[in-house]
């Protein structure tokens, strides 16, 4: 049952989530690129949030911005709340954004109860998540963790600008992230909010939901080549059809997804050549996106996949090559933090569900420095990365008090 003075929590961060809606590269639709001028604009306007309510803050030298209280031992391990305020083009306002103004929100309700943490909080909003802009991954949660890779500085966007370039544009400095390393002794877990963007809370009608791991992710390129034919003159038996192969591999590829646990795949590109009505598809490149909470089991059904393309190849006459571009290791939570979480589920009368995340978040990264944990917010339709995107004042309201009482649990 919600409460008046927990409601205040949630009209609170819906407050601030409208706010951060107005910093935009488009207008009448919602696009924060990273180190783009509405980056910084969010940006300052974060660091402003984060002010007002008591927080030690400043925009660091990859654009995050980071805010500290220093509790009753600054010398003691802190505690890491955060997540990002980049979007994808043309998206919702709660991706991201949410976890950061919850974070700001936890902070002036410790404050307002008078409530000296016993070591010191900090609040961190990530400006690289998304990876839309540039060819990095989860650069600025990286760099916290000690595992920036340089050769993200001479990345490319779409109109050829170098992220080292941008960078310094946005008021940044390629010399200053060495120095954003933290040092693991020194932080004893990260949390992170979100919204779920996925429709399992809502099926259970729940508020709020635990992960209990993020899916692993292995994604290739992979080619088909047949040969092109005149599409009237060529008998069907007689085809080596690159497309009508790749349209047995998409099966293939949905099966494997479909018929294990937890698992998903999915292929999200294709493109065909030469591309004509009347031509016979000789080339045919596509992607896989493969996804489970379990290294294990992700690896044997990407190998079944790869097994099964080759015999549909084989069968038509056409040449299958694969080349995986990118492997991120499934992340397990932290088994403490997450029983404060579950605890402080039950404490605002919720039934605590665990669910793995299907999606990467910041905590991928942050997991290399210190424990993490993540709680999911109910959105509606399980929709995200789209302007759809919403969540209720209750639901905010919720996750503000579960994360509120967590931390006090934490840093009692």
């Amino acid at each position: 049952m919600t409460n008046a003075s927990a409601l205040t929590l949630g009209r609170r961060v819906m407050g601030m989530i409208e706010d951060l809606a107005q910093h935009t590269d488009e207008p009448g639709r919602l696009t924060r690129l990273y180190l783009s001028k509405a980056h910084r604009k969010a940006a300052e306007a974060t660091l402003a949030l984060m002010q007002q309510a008591g927080l030690d803050a400043h925009i660091d030298a990859l654009g995050s911005v980071v805010g500290r209280i220093e509790g009753g031992n600054p010398s003691a391990p802190a505690l890491l709340i955060g997540s990002h305020i980049d979007s994808v083009v043309d998206a919702g306002r709660y991706d991201g954004n949410l976890g950061v103004v919850l974070g700001i929100v936890i902070a002036e309700a410790l404050r307002e109860q008078n409530i000296v943490p016993s070591c010191p909080i900090e609040i961190v909003a990530f400006g690289d998540e998304e990876n839309v802009r540039f060819p990095t991954n989860l650069s600025t949660s990286y760099a916290l963790a000690g595992h920036f890779n340089e050769a993200w500085l001479d990345g490319k966007d779409a109109d050829g600008i170098l992220v080292r370039e941008a960078l310094v544009q946005f008021g940044g400095d390629p010399h200053g992230i060495a120095a954003l390393k933290r040092d693991p002794q020194r932080y004893r877990g990260y949390l992170e909010v979100h919204i779920e963007q996925g429709p399992q809370l809502e099926a259970g009608d729940l508020s709020v939901g635990i992960v209990s791991a993020i899916n692993g992710i292995t994604r290739a390129r992979a080619t088909v080549i047949g040969e092109a034919g005149h599409a009237g003159t060529v008998p069907m038996n007689m085809r080596r059809d690159a497309l009508a192969a790749v349209a047995e591999m998409i099966g293939i590829v949905e099966r494997a997804g479909s018929t294990r646990t937890d698992t998903v795949a999915t292929v999200g590109v294709a493109q065909v050549q030469p591309g004509a009505i009347n031509v016979i598809p000789a080339r045919v490149d596509f992607t896989l996106d493969a996804r489970s909470p379990d290294d294990a089991v992700r690896q044997a059904m990407v190998q079944d996949i790869v097994t099964e393309c080759e015999a549909a190849a084989q069968r038509r006459g056409v040449s299958f090559t694969i080349e995986p571009f990118m492997e991120s290791p499934a992340t397990p939570m932290d088994k403490d933090l997450m029983l404060h979480l579950e605890d402080a589920v039950k404490s605002i009368g919720v039934s605590p569900l665990r669910l793995a995340s299907g999606a990467g978040h910041d905590a991928v990264a942050i997991a290399s420095l210190c424990p993490v944990a993540m709680l999911f917010v109910r959105c509606k339709g399980g929709i995200s990365h789209n302007p759809a995107e919403s969540i209720t004042v209750e639901d905010a309201d919720a996750a503000a008090r579960v994360l509120l009482e967590a931390v006090k649990r934490i840093v009692a």
